[in-house]
Parts: structure tokens; C-alpha cells; sequence
């Protein structure tokens, strides 16, 4: 058995019916061409085969007497695939929005706890004859990187897939059966080693504090306690930040990944600050048309990954920082430099914090006490009075480069699919995948019913940056092209000595 840490703890106890805490991904993908077999049937061969390459499919919540302590992750092992692999077709004509809109419907039920949290869903009946891919994990095992991971074990990067090596047979251990006093003893197991840990971790934490806290000194050798000229406590107030149902709607859109590097290029910004202002540009936009846009600039919450590199654990290693989004400000290039600068001011920050802060500690008594806490929240609608801490998620993750294939066919589309939350109503959760740059925007439906007119507004948005940047290449260019093509100089013409000056020259050499 493991106990979940701190972070995977949180995401579990917060839930609520109207807050399900699950991430997922649509994928849909072009059978192979002839293609005459039962996808639904070879999706779930294909799904049974590889379920012990990732924790996530083959383990469950084994809850602590009286909640007294966070759960355990145990191995399920009687494994219903019937259950978790499901088959749904699209009632005519099958278009997109309709797959959409029926993703936003299977994302808004919760998980069942009692078996592995997560579903998949074959979806087919599109007009196109491509086949949907729906799958959802509970965040409390996962975070977006250890999604990737997921999805590495699952896809292949050639169409024929490759050879999985059986798993080691293992012989039944009965975690159904687990005692009262093996649960109370593993409680209190954890929550010594849980405490060891914060307390060994205290000095480096501190010291993170220290440098976090405790401004660096200037050339006059006197430290600037000032805050940043942009930083606020509270975000302005909008339609999205209210008390959310679980009633949800979902829209995905997809830029060439090449014209984002293109616009990070040319504006001289990174990647990731073109899809904050893309956005920002898109909620400016969609607010000003439904004359609700705040004077002051909407904030974003941003997560931030805190894993090492090449770690892979199926965990939450992962905190949330704000960004300011210049939505007051109305020239997209300026709007742009101003993101770009408060994401460097965030990274800073970040660099600083980074240590001091904890991804797993004890918390006795934390599912009753933090589950009470996330009820009260809800059922008291106090999101829909107290200021915003920030506006909405943006959420970037690092896709896969390549081409992949699942069960023979070719995944087209990589959306992500994440969670709104109370007082932040709308989720905007972007992921990289070969050549593309696939936009899933998950909102509570009562909140924002229109979001295929944001997500329209966002490839507005981008085309506006791409044409930016595409005239500041240009204009470079101009400047460069006279340079370029001067005439070459003409050769230096050599004018012979007169007769007088030879003379001259060899009556001095002489003398």
C-alpha cells in the first residue's frame, strides 16, 4: 500500500459533485485505411494489455477508519474492463460540436471510488468516419506531466505498436480484506514519516524562505521592500468567477504549433507567453462584446510543474502562481511585452520559492476536515461574493513531438480536458503534440454557455499575433534588403607614376 501525499490528498477531498477533480484528453484518431474489424473490441485488448505499464489503471482508494488519515493507494485485483472501457456512438449527423458537447457531458460525473479512477470512452458515429478517444483520470493520482507519462504507455509511435512484455504473475494479497488495526498502524506510520520529513526539510525550506522573502541589496547597498508595480491580492470580478454546477461545456481549437514558435520568434517572447496573451487577447475580446471587460486586468492562475526532470512518479508534484493577463491594455503587442514581462517576474519569483515549498505533510484528520471546508465553500456560495484571487486556469503542458497510433490507428488531435473550479468558472488547458497546439476550454455551462464564441475569439486572437509578427519579418527584411544588395565597389584604379615623380623617387632612392 501507498499513502497519498499532501497535494494528491487535496485534490480528493475537495471534491464535490459539483467540482469532479478529474483531468482528461479527447483523441480522435483515422482508422487504418480498410479497416473492417470492432474498434470498441480492439480497444479494449489493446487497454488490458498495457494496464500495468502505469499505476494508474490497476490501483485503487482504500479509505482510513473514520478518516483519521489520507487514503492508500492499493492494487485492484479483480479489474472490471467492461466497466472501465466503454462504447458510445454519436446520434446523427456527428459533427464536432456534438462530440464536444457529449465530452463535456461524460467530464461533468464524478469517479467511482470504490474502484481505479478512470474511464475510457470509444466514440464513434462521426460524420467523418474518425473515430473519439475520451479518458479520464482522477487528478488525485496524477498531474499533467505524469499524464504525458500515461500516454507514452498506452500510444505507440509506429502504427504496427510493439511488443509488451507480459506482467509477473503475483499472487493474490486480498486488500479487500485489510483490518482495521493494519489500516490504523499504516495512519500512523505515515503520518511519523510524513512529520520526519517536514522537519528534515525545514532548514532548506527556510532558506528558500529567506532568499524568497528578503529582497536582494541594491547598488546603495539598501534593500527594496517595494512590491512589484503589478501586483495585486485580488483579481477584478466577472461573469466566470462564481459558485460553478456541474454542468459543464467543453470546445477545442488547434493552431500550427509552427506559427506559435513563428510570433515567439519574431515578438521576441516565449512560447508560452503567446498562448497567455492568445487567450487574454480572446477573453478581452469575448467581455468587451458582452460589455462586461473590468477596467483593471484580468489574473490567471497558472500551475507551475515542480518535478525533476525524467521523473515520471504517477503523483502531483505540482503549485499554482497568478499572472496578470493586460487585458486593460489594447494593442495586442503592447498586451504581449506586458505578459512577457509578468511571466519573467513570476519565474523569478518562482526560482526563489520553489524549495520552500512542501509537496507532502501531515494532516491529522485532513478528509473530514478538508472535505467539511470544501462543502461549506460550496453549499454557502461564497464564490459568487468574495473577490477572485484570480479570473481563470491557463494551463500549458509539455506535449509529445511525434506522430502516435493506438490500437493501428493514427491519433489526429491531442485535447486536453481539465477542471473549472468554484470562483474560477472557465479552464483553458494547452497541450503540444505533433506540429499542433490543441486548445481544450472547459467551463461550467451555466457560466459561460457560449464558449465555442471564446474558443472562436482565441483563433481570432492568434491570427492577429500571426500577422504581427509576420509584418515585423517583413519590415526587418526592407530594412536589410538595401544593404544587401548594393552594387559591389568598383575596383581601385591603379594611376601610373608621371615620368617627373619616377624620377623624383629614384634620385631619392639613390641619395
Amino acid at each position: 500500500m501507498k499513502h497519498l501525499s499532501g497535494v494528491d490528498s487535496a485534490f480528493l477531498h475537495l471534491e464535490s459533485p459539483e467540482m469532479p477533480m478529474h483531468i482528461g484528453s479527447l483523441n480522435v484518431v483515422d482508422l487504418p485505411e480498410g479497416y473492417t474489424g470492432d474498434f470498441f473490441e480492439d480497444t479494449k485488448g489493446h487497454i488490458q494489455q498495457r494496464m500495468h505499464l502505469a499505476d494508474v489503471f490497476t490501483r485503487k482508494l482504500m479509505l482510513m477508519p473514520l478518516d483519521i488519515s489520507n487514503p492508500v493507494w492499493v492494487e485492484d485485483e479483480d479489474i472490471d474492463l467492461d466497466y472501465h472501457v466503454r462504447h458510445v456512438t454519436l446520434p446523427k449527423p456527428g459533427t464536432n460540436r456534438q462530440l464536444q458537447q457529449y465530452v463535456a457531458r461524460l467530464h461533468s460525473s464524478l469517479l467511482d471510488r470504490s474502484r481505479p479512477l478512470w474511464e475510457f470512452f470509444v466514440i464513434d458515429g462521426l460524420k467523418s468516419g474518425q473515430v473519439a478517444l475520451y479518458c479520464k483520470v482522477h487528478h488525485a493520482g496524477l498531474d499533467g506531466q505524469a499524464g504525458v507519462a500515461v500516454a507514452k504507455a498506452i500510444f505507440d509511435v509506429e502504427p504496427t505498436g510493439r511488443v509488451i512484455k507480459a506482467p509477473r504473475p503475483r499472487g493474490r494479497r486480498d486488500y479487500y480484506q485489510l483490518g482495521i488495526a493494519e489500516l490504523l498502524g499504516a495512519a500512523v506510520r505515515n503520518t511519523v514519516n510524513q512529520s520526519v520529513g517536514l522537519v528534515k526539510s525545514l532548514p532548506l525550506i527556510a532558506r528558500s524562505a529567506k532568499t524568497a522573502l528578503v529582497p536582494a541589496k541594491g547598488v546603495d547597498g539598501k534593500r527594496d521592500w517595494s512590491l512589484p508595480k503589478d501586483f495585486k491580492i485580488f483579481a477584478p470580478r466577472t461573469s466566470l468567477n462564481v459558485a460553478i454546477t456541474n454542468q459543464r461545456t467543453f470546445a477545442g481549437r488547434t493552431v500550427p504549433l509552427s506559427e506559435v514558435k513563428q510570433i515567439a520568434r519574431a515578438l521576441g517572447v516565449s512560447l508560452n507567453d503567446v498562448v497567455m496573451a492568445t487567450t487574454a487577447g480572446a477573453l478581452r475580446a469575448y467581455l468587451k462584446d458582452n460589455n462586461e471587460l473590468p477596467e483593471k486586468p484580468l489574473c490567471a492562475a497558472v500551475p507551475v510543474s515542480l518535478r525533476q526532470e525524467g521523473d515520471m512518479t504517477a503523483n502531483n508534484q505540482v503549485t499554482m502562481v497568478t499572472m496578470n493577463l493586460a487585458t486593460d491594455i489594447r494593442d495586442p503587442l503592447q498586451r504581449l511585452h506586458k505578459i512577457h514581462e509578468s511571466s519573467a517576474n513570476t519565474k523569478v519569483m518562482m526560482g526563489r520559492f520553489k524549495n520552500a515549498i512542501p509537496m507532502d505533510f501531515p494532516l491529522p484528520a485532513a478528509p473530514w476536515l478538508m472535505s467539511a471546508l470544501a462543502s461549506l465553500f460550496s453549499r454557502s456560495r461564497l464564490a459568487n461574493v468574495m473577490p477572485p484571487l484570480a479570473n481563470l486556469i491557463i494551463s500549458n503542458v509539455a506535449g509529445i513531438p511525434v506522430q502516435l497510433y493506438f490500437a493501428g490507428a493514427k491519433v489526429v488531435s491531442y485535447y486536453p480536458v481539465s477542471i473549472p473550479s468554484h470562483s474560477m468558472a472557465l479552464n483553458v488547458t494547452v497541450q503540444s503534440y505533433n506540429g499542433r497546439l490543441d486548445y481544450g476550454l472547459i467551463a461550467c455551462r451555466r457560466a459561460l454557455p457560449d464558449v465555442n464564441d471564446l474558443a472562436d475569439a482565441l483563433l481570432a486572437e492568434h491570427r492577429t499575433l500571426l500577422e504581427l509578427a509576420q509584418s515585423k519579418l517583413v519590415a526587418a527584411e526592407q530594412i536589410a534588403a538595401p544593404v544587401s544588395h548594393l552594387p559591389k565597389p568598383a575596383p581601385a584604379k591603379v594611376v601610373a607614376d608621371p615620368p617627373a615623380r619616377k624620377r623624383a623617387k629614384r634620385v631619392a632612392v639613390a641619395a
